[in-house]
């Protein structure tokens, strides 16, 4: 096909397999655009996004504004003159003016099955929900949030050995396969949108720390899908009942039952409402991240006692 003059919008490491598939596919990616800079790491310096990094080591202009509301900011993405703009987690709502410049429009490369799971998180709720598979969606984007004409959808089977880790990777992988094809089929007529069913529409809301917080009143297979799920973001813990947070970084099903959060055995085996969870692998403030056994061997807590401190009032309503 005739190369595409296009503009690439994304921020995180997901984006950058599709901006690198379309380079490679030899469209002519005239600027980049992407989160402005941010405070990040543990010493909280200013950093580049990965798309903006990836850009520029390509020397791809890269533009970061912090709204495209503003009629300067419209016009400077009018004026690039693009036939269409690929997006991939970018961040930032495109309004009509945004949507209507390319001749072809604005195409999203999404992380789910469409229209389940629109929004901010799909694959972290689709992992927390139990759904059994998801997939990418390649859509046609309007003003609506995700609810645009599908190009194109692939789906991957959701296991009991997915991770939030590992479920983006295979995502970001599969978004970077299908988005050049979708571009040829759509630019050359071949590809027709199709309207998203109204039926099975889900919101996959933004993550807060507070999503991490284990529940040991929930079922045993929901604690530890919550786990892989939300390792690293926003990450799982409780409170010890000595004040400590404690990190859980993985988990795996286990047989036992009791009352719901107490220590079953000296792996670090959690009674839930139905069954139980052992904690692999968890971390104490400032200490290095240990097995079940090793945290137990340094912290006083015998079989039989709650491991976390009770939830107060205040803070479930908070």
């Amino acid at each position: 096909m005739t190369p595409l003059r296009l503009v690439f919008m994304g921020t995180p490491d997901f984006a950058v397999p599709s901006l690198a598939a379309l380079i490679e596919a030899g469209h002519q990616v005239v600027c980049a655009y992407s989160q402005p800079p941010r405070p990040a790491g543990r010493g909280q310096q200013v950093q580049k996004s990965p798309v903006h990094r990836f850009a520029e080591e390509r020397d791809i202009p890269v533009r970061t504004p912090k709204s495209l509301r503003n009629a300067e900011a419209q016009a400077e993405f009018a004026a690039l003159g693009a036939d269409v703009a690929v997006v991939a987690a970018y961040g930032l709502i495109l309004p009509q003016p945004i949507l209507d410049a390319p001749r072809l429009g604005c195409v999203n490369v999404h992380g789910s099955l469409l229209p389940r799971w629109r929004g901010a998180a799909p694959i972290q709720r689709s992992i927390l929900a139990g759904d059994s598979e998801t997939g990418i969606t390649i859509m046609q984007m309007d003003i609506g949030l995700d609810t645009g004409a599908m190009l194109s959808k692939e789906a991957v089977a959701i296991t009991p050995a997915t991770t939030a880790s590992s479920l983006h990777d295979q995502l970001a992988a599969l978004g970077a396969r299908m988005i050049v094809p979708a571009l040829e089929g759509l630019a050359g007529g071949t590809l027709t949108a199709v309207p998203q069913p109204e039926e099975g529409v889900t919101y996959a809301a933004k993550l807060t720390r507070e999503d991490g917080r284990l529940d040991w009143t929930r079922p045993a297979a929901s604690v530890e899908r919550q786990v892989r799920a939300l390792t690293p973001w926003p990450g799982c813990w409780f409170d010890a009942a000595n004040g400590e947070r404690i990190k859980v970084l993985a988990a795996e099903p286990a047989t036992g039952s009791g009352t719901s959060g107490t220590l079953l055995d000296d792996r670090l085996t959690v009674a839930c409402a139905d069954g139980a969870v052992r904690l692999v692998k968890v971390q104490r403030p400032g200490k290095a991240p240990v097995d079940g056994a090793a945290f137990l061997r340094g912290f006083a807590l015998a079989v039989g006692q709650a491991v976390s401190a009770p939830i107060s009032a205040e803070t479930v309503a908070g």
